[in-house]
């Protein structure tokens, strides 16, 4: 899979650093947490959609680090922020071991299926 990005070469040198530096600090925090945790659930108040996944994980009984920015009516550029670093174009953004997995419909089908039962089973090795 090939994601379609705006050519750097075609940004003008002025503005890459804007570019590069719009609402990093939101994007660091999601990295490191990817990196701290084997499951991150990123979402936001008032979507039914992040309290769902969490509801399937938690009735699994998976572990899991959520992060939640804002709801509909504020924080929604620095959600934008990291909508456009991810390519996800929704919440809840599931992260299994690194891996962006999608949202509240992946992670159902993944342990509908036992496909996300390895990352558990390695998870608990790791506790």
């Amino acid at each position: 899979m090939t994601r379609k990005l705006f050519p750097e070469d075609r940004v003008h040198p002025a503005i890459r650093e804007t570019l590069a530096q719009n609402h990093r600090d939101i994007i660091d925090e999601v990295e490191a947490a990817i990196t701290a945790h084997d499951i991150l659930v990123v979402g936001m108040k008032q979507n039914p959609f992040p309290r769902r996944a969490r509801k399937a994980l938690k009735a699994k009984g998976i572990p899991f680090h959520y992060l939640e920015y804002g709801s509909y009516l504020n924080t929604w550029r620095r959600r934008t922020a990291l909508k456009m670093w991810t390519g996800w174009p929704t919440f809840p953004m599931i992260f299994v071991k690194g891996v962006l997995i999608g949202g509240a419909e992946e992670v159902e089908k993944l342990i509908a299926s036992g496909d996300l039962d390895p990352y558990v089973a390695a998870a608990a090795k790791v506790a």
